[in-house]
This record gives C-alpha cells, sequence and structure tokens, in this order.
C-alpha cells in the first residue's frame, strides 16, 4: 500500500486573507450551492483547498488535488476499501499543509463528520456553517450529533443557512450568526432573456411547471403526483440528481418530466422556459430548518413561484407576498393558478426591489469581516479547546 499525495505548485498565500481548507460533505461538481458560492468567492483573495469526502477503490492512499478557477483547488481523497478516514486523513492534510506551505489557515467546516481530520494544522479561525441539520436527513450518521457539539467547542463563529436554523443554534455558541441562502443575481436573471431552449425541454408543452434541485426524501412525491393527477393539462419539469430515494418510487405520468441534473450555467435556460415555479418540500424531519437556495434564484429568474409552507420560505417570501404558499395538493393547484394569473411586471419589480437587499457577494463579505475579527484579535484570545 503507498502514501501518495499529488498537488500543483503552490501560489503565494492571498494578500487580502488567510488560506481557507473547506471540509464538505458535498462534491464539487455534484450541485452548485452554497459551498461552491462561497468558497469561490474566498478563492479570489485566498488559496481555498476544497476537501471533499474520499473515494474508496484500488490500494493508493492519497489526495488528488487538482486547481479550479482563481487560488480554488478541489482535494479528492482516495481510500481503500474499507479504510477508517477518521485515523488516515489527519496524516495526509498535515502533509498536504506542509507541501503547500499552509500556515494559519482558516478551517471552515460544513460537516461535523470531519472534524477529527484537521490533524496537527494549528488554525486561525474555526468556521462552522451549518447550512442544514444534517442530523434530520435520511442515514445520518449517529454520531453526529456527538461531534457537532465538539465542533462547537472549537468553532470561533457559527454561521447557519437560515432564520429557523439560527434559532435552533444560538444558544449552543457564543458566536451564531444567520447567514441564509442568496442570490448571484446577474446570473439568473439571464432567464429573461434565454434564446432557443434546451433540447430536452423544448418539446414540452405549456403551461410547465418546474422545479430544479436534488430530488431526494425532502421532495414531497405524494403531492407531486396529486397535482399531476388534479391537471393532466399541465406539464411538470423536474431538473436534479436523483438521491437517496428509489426511481421506482417516484411518481411517472405523461405529463411529469425528469430531465436529470444540469449545469448551473445552463439553469437560467431551463428555468427561462417554465411558467410558474415550484418548491413541492414535503414537510418532514429533513426539511424543517432548509433555507432553499432556488427561492431567491427563482424570483431573479422572473418567475412567480408557489412552494409549502417551510418555514424560511414563509418567512421572509411568503409574508411579503413574493410567494404563494400551499399546503395541500388542491391549495397547490389553485395557487399555481392564481401565479399564472399575475401581474407579470408588478410581480418582477417588486421581486427585484427585495433581491437588490441581498447577494453571495455581500454575505462573502460580511462573513469575512466577522473572520478577521477573530484573527486580529490580541493573542490568545482563542481558548485552547481540547476535543
Amino acid at each position: 500500500m503507498t502514501f501518495m499525495t499529488t498537488s500543483p505548485l503552490r501560489m503565494k498565500m492571498g494578500a487580502n486573507g488567510a488560506d481557507l481548507i473547506c471540509f464538505s460533505h458535498l462534491r464539487w461538481d455534484f450541485v452548485y450551492q452554497r459551498p461552491q458560492h462561497l468558497m469561490s468567492r474566498f478563492a479570489k483573495t485566498a488559496r481555498v483547498y476544497f476537501i471533499e469526502e474520499p473515494i474508496y477503490g484500488g490500494d493508493d492512499i492519497r489526495l488528488d488535488t487538482q486547481k479550479r478557477d482563481d487560488a480554488l483547488y478541489l482535494v479528492t481523497p482516495h481510500l481503500p476499501p474499507g479504510a477508517d478516514a477518521d485515523a488516515v486523513m489527519p496524516g495526509l492534510l498535515d502533509d498536504l499543509a506542509k507541501r503547500e506551505n499552509i500556515d494559519g489557515p482558516i478551517l471552515w467546516f460544513y460537516t461535523p463528520m470531519m472534524l477529527d481530520w484537521r490533524g496537527g494544522i494549528e488554525p486561525s479561525c474555526v468556521v462552522y456553517d451549518c447550512m442544514d441539520e444534517l442530523s434530520m436527513f435520511k442515514n445520518a450518521p449517529t454520531e453526529l450529533i456527538e461531534r457537532e457539539r465538539r465542533l462547537f467547542d472549537l468553532a470561533d463563529l457559527v454561521f447557519t443557512g437560515g432564520q429557523s436554523l439560527y434559532e435552533a443554534k444560538r444558544d449552543k455558541h457564543r458566536s451564531v450568526h444567520a447567514f441564509p441562502s442568496s442570490i448571484d443575481v446577474s446570473h439568473f436573471r439571464k432567464a429573461l432573456d434565454t434564446g432557443d431552449e434546451p433540447d430536452d425541454q423544448r418539446s414540452i408543452p405549456h403551461p410547465r411547471i418546474g422545479f430544479c434541485g436534488v430530488i431526494d426524501e425532502r421532495t414531497d412525491i405524494v403531492l407531486l403526483a396529486k397535482i399531476a393527477e388534479l391537471r393532466p393539462d399541465w406539464h411538470f419539469v423536474m431538473l436534479g440528481p436523483i438521491v437517496k430515494v428509489d426511481e421506482a418510487d417516484l411518481p411517472h405520468r405523461e405529463n411529469i418530466h425528469y430531465l436529470g441534473g444540469k449545469n448551473y450555467n445552463d439553469l437560467p435556460a431551463y428555468i427561462g422556459g417554465w411558467d410558474v415555479a415550484m418548491m413541492p418540500f414535503a414537510m418532514n424531519d429533513s426539511t424543517r430548518f432548509i433555507s432553499p437556495t432556488k427561492t431567491p434564484e427563482y424570483l431573479a429568474a422572473g418567475r412567480p413561484v408557489v412552494s409549502t409552507p417551510i418555514r424560511d420560505v414563509v418567512r421572509p417570501y411568503g409574508d411579503l407576498g413574493l410567494v404563494h404558499i400551499a399546503s395541500t395538493s388542491e391549495e397547490f393547484v389553485a395557487a399555481i393558478e392564481k401565479a399564472l394569473a399575475e401581474d407579470t411586471e408588478t410581480r418582477r419589480a417588486k421581486a427585484a426591489k427585495f433581491l437588490s437587499t441581498i447577494s453571495w457577494d455581500k454575505t462573502q463579505r460580511e462573513m469575512q469581516q466577522l473572520i478577521e475579527e477573530v484573527i486580529a484579535a490580541p493573542a490568545g484570545h482563542r481558548a485552547a479547546v481540547s476535543v
């Protein structure tokens, strides 16, 4: 069994920030969402190393490192089948830090399950960006809650992916900050002026009601089946990978179209061809604290939106009249009918006013400011915590 680390030539540290090592349970090339938006922005001023979950297979133990945009490096561990990542990864990360001359980095965690991977690296700041309540997801590891407690002890800053998650976590740490899902308005505004439609959507009749995102236990497949049955003349477009659910269990009708996962750059072209955008989320433990990124994305794309009563959608989008909220299949159909009858110019102007107050750029700048305050604190300010 051999130990290998493949890496590009080291770049100089960003002039405006420390190196950042991000531990993520989501792969960079899976669905472009919060981690990708934020890390790509941090990489404009500092080196960012995005550590993915291991790929198991073969005999080698190695880190494959690929340079992406700016100073962002995608780091993928390769381990033999059955290898204990908690035992192997600390050594690999120590080697990476030495090879790349990483000194006093920001350690950024999306999952507590990678907490013990950090090895002997001495950070300048530890961030826990709690974008979801992972303990409530299907097949969540039993030790996740205990590891999160340890991560709270270690972290200097805790960010949450929405207001409801902030309310659930604010008493668990001295410095918790809500950063709800944000938006790259200019990207999704392209949906207002799309040219040719994508080949796999072009022949689908109107009206089209669309969804983009991961199709998993958070999707209310019963609701989808019922609304498709109630309105056989409407066509429901489902974009996104199918994860943790059996495709055979999904509703299959002539007016439901599963088009698979799409590249982030292609989403405006798809959404621009919809008459209504929808969020048919199930109301269960896995959706209790979600703050869907697609809410502002749909609005920036100029679509009317209908959603089940997810708390972070009701507040603020439902309360402000930006999104129609519906619980039952009958209510969902009625809400879509109302959305189809809206005055387009009035709706888009109202949405644009709200969206002018948020952006991923603004979110990243505010996070950076908090991190810089931690780093600039007097020596010894960061308490030595044994976890």
